[in-house]
């Protein structure tokens, strides 16, 4: 499996990310050295692809995928591209605040530590749908691990498409997210003017 090992803070600076989209709390304290040099108009659309992958932390053929798919999809191309992303599993996950960072939550489900509808799924890929119920196996409910996130999470808002019970890790999928209820910092356009070259 292909491993990104370029430090994330490092990587926010060149895309010029704030971490807290990633999970991350930490400040870089050096500034990005980008002189006055103007992004040409390919540059800044593959900025926005860029972010879109790391921030969710897809390679680019799967990514690729998901927008040929959107691109099949009724509605607007780029809303159904960041849709999907938003649907993955290992997205969910974080967004619940059950890890820390999309990769933690990678791993969780890596684990088979999650239920989809009551049968383990250990696929971070996997799409969730409306109506889904989402909870963390009985016997890693307890552990300490969890305990340690929730700590770190516990003022995370969950967003409203999505139904926490923070207490028993048990969540359920209200409705699939509209591109209003995604905040993430990605202009999807430009990634769509991108791949319709």
């Amino acid at each position: 499996m292909a491993v990104d090992r370029v430090p994330v803070l490092k990587r926010c600076r060149s895309l010029g990310l704030d971490p807290v989209f990633l999970g991350i709390d930490k400040k870089s304290k050096r500034e990005s050295r980008r002189g006055g040099k103007k992004l040409s108009e390919y540059g800044m659309q593959l900025r926005e692809k860029q972010k879109a992958k790391f921030i969710y932390g897809v390679l680019e053929k799967p990514f690729r995928n998901y927008y040929a798919k959107a691109e099949r999809m009724d509605g607007q191309t780029g809303a159904n591209l960041m849709t999907m992303l938003e649907q993955r599993l290992d997205n969910v996950i974080f967004r619940l605040g059950w890890a820390r960072t999309r990769k933690e939550a990678r791993q969780i489900v890596d684990h088979k530590h999650v239920l989809v509808n009551g049968k383990q799924v250990n696929i971070p890929s996997y799409l969730v749908k409306a109506g889904d119920t989402i909870e963390i196996k009985e016997k890693h409910k307890t552990a300490q691990r969890y305990k340690d996130i929730l700590e770190v999470t516990g003022s995370r808002m969950v967003p409203e498409w999505l139904e926490s019970d923070k207490e028993n890790l048990k969540a359920t999928v209200r409705e699939l997210p509209k591109r209003e209820m995604i905040d993430v910092p990605v202009d999807e356009m430009l990634i769509v003017e991108l791949y319709s070259k």
